[in-house]
């Protein structure tokens, strides 16, 4: 029997034993979580609020697809999922649903057949909401247009393609439960966890998994990949935390998408474009708020690869004149940046972080951050994958991070992020 084969039979195993013994816990609504857009009173003008802030439509819509009729691909390390219409249609989309029917695939992860839904629909976090959050979206729902579009199977690996293996998987990793406030908390403070933790389920993307796609840990969002971007950790200093930012910028970010010297690229401006820029001011800086109160870590960066000194040295002054050549006319020759055209790159925390994905990415297709209101057309960078190979931008990256702890990045490295979607 192969290696494979041996993984696959005890994971099996491990999932169905699990299922056996823990099954699902269901827990009911709760009362004292925050109210989201009380001051709406039409149901249908809140729920599109909450969709809004939840970006329903960023999974939901295809590229130039109609609005929530489904169809985006989802690539993960499992395969490729693809997000279902839920426009009101009849046959392909919820127009058979009701109302328990769409509070129980919010909260319990089910489908209107009672059958377990794939946790890349990200119910750990919209199990937080309440039932008449999730009513008042459903209402909103019900409202747009039905548009029939069928829904294309997912394209999954086995075992991950075994659904009834998720009966395990739900039982170890998943517990129902709407926000329950911390009484030793203030109320924006609350606010926030609620819009972090459940509504904007911000963690679905900023928080790192385990080989079977579970969130490692809640109390520390260490980050992971995300259509084939990196999702920095809320609380890491040198990657996305906002504990040295003050309340105005931090909220800026969220909002423009642009503060501090700081750009949203790729999938994180997607989310600010469609969704955060729309959101009330209270609700920003309650989410501020709850960031910048998330316990701060300095975790030690992942050790480097092996290198001699030399090669090191080598890539570094290779890459130190292919800046001057190629980088130097926008951002500086000593990487000051020029507002607010070209960001400072020397101790942008995109480039010290451990992590090279983000900005081999943007050096590859370019970097553009989202158009909003207070900056609605934003500079942006051109693409380099025609013009740089692979060690050419792995070297001037080296150069941009010769002064921090971040790991060399390998001609390989850039290589990988070669293939798959922009995001």
């Amino acid at each position: 029997m192969t290696r494979s084969r041996v993984a696959a039979a005890l994971l099996f195993a491990l999932l169905g034993t699990a299922a056996v013994l823990f099954g699902d816990r269901p827990t009911g609504d709760n009362g004292d979580a925050p109210q989201i857009a009380a001051d709406i009173a039409d149901p249908v003008a809140r729920g599109a609020y909450l969709a809004l802030a939840a970006n329903c439509r960023g999974c939901h819509t295809a590229r130039a697809g109609v609005a929530y009729a489904g169809g985006r691909a989802i690539p993960t390390p499992f395969g490729t999922f693809y997000a279902p219409n839920i426009t009101p249609d009849d046959d392909t989309g919820i127009g058979r649903w009701d109302a328990d029917d769409f509070w129980r695939a919010l909260h319990e992860g089910r489908g209107d057949g009672g059958e377990p839904l794939y946790p890349v629909f990200p119910y750990t976090h919209y199990t937080k909401l309440t039932r008449r959050d999730a009513d008042a979206m459903f209402a909103y729902l019900r409202s747009l247009p039905a548009e029939r579009r069928e829904n294309r199977g997912h394209a999954l690996r086995f075992p991950y393609d075994q659904r009834w293996m998720l009966a395990g998987w739900r039982a170890l990793f998943f517990t129902p439960g709407v926000y329950a406030a911390d009484a030793d908390r203030g109320a924006q403070w609350n606010r926030g966890a609620y819009l972090v933790q459940g509504l904007g389920h911000c963690g679905a993307c900023h928080e790192a998994r385990n080989a079977l796609g579970a969130i490692r840990s809640r109390e520390h969002p260490a980050g992971g990949i995300v259509l084939d971007w990196y999702a920095p950790a809320l609380d890491v200093a040198r990657e996305a935390g906002l504990h040295d930012w003050t309340h105005e910028q931090a909220v800026a970010l969220l909002r423009d998408g642009q503060a501090n010297g700081a750009s949203t690229l790729g999938p994180m401006a997607e989310v600010v474009h469609d969704s955060l820029q729309h959101l009330e001011a209270e609700d920003l800086d309650a989410m501020v708020t709850y960031l910048q109160a998330l316990p701060a870590r300095d975790p030690a960066p992942s050790p480097p690869a092996p290198a001699t000194d030399a090669t090191i040295a080598a890539s570094r002054e290779r890459g130190g004149v292919l800046y001057r050549d190629h980088c130097a006319d926008c951002h500086g020759r000593r990487a000051e940046g020029r507002s607010p055209a070209a960001p400072a790159l020397a101790g942008n925390r995109a480039l010290t972080m451990d992590s090279a994905v983000n900005p081999i990415r943007a050096i590859l297709y370019g970097g553009f951050a989202p158009g909003t209101h207070a900056v609605p057309e934003p500079f942006g960078m051109p693409p380099f994958s025609a013009e740089l190979d692979d060690q050419q931008i792995a070297d001037i990256l080296n150069w941009l991070r010769r002064d921090s702890a971040a790991a060399v990045v390998r001609d390989y490295d850039v290589r990988r992020q070669r293939t798959g979607p922009l995001w």
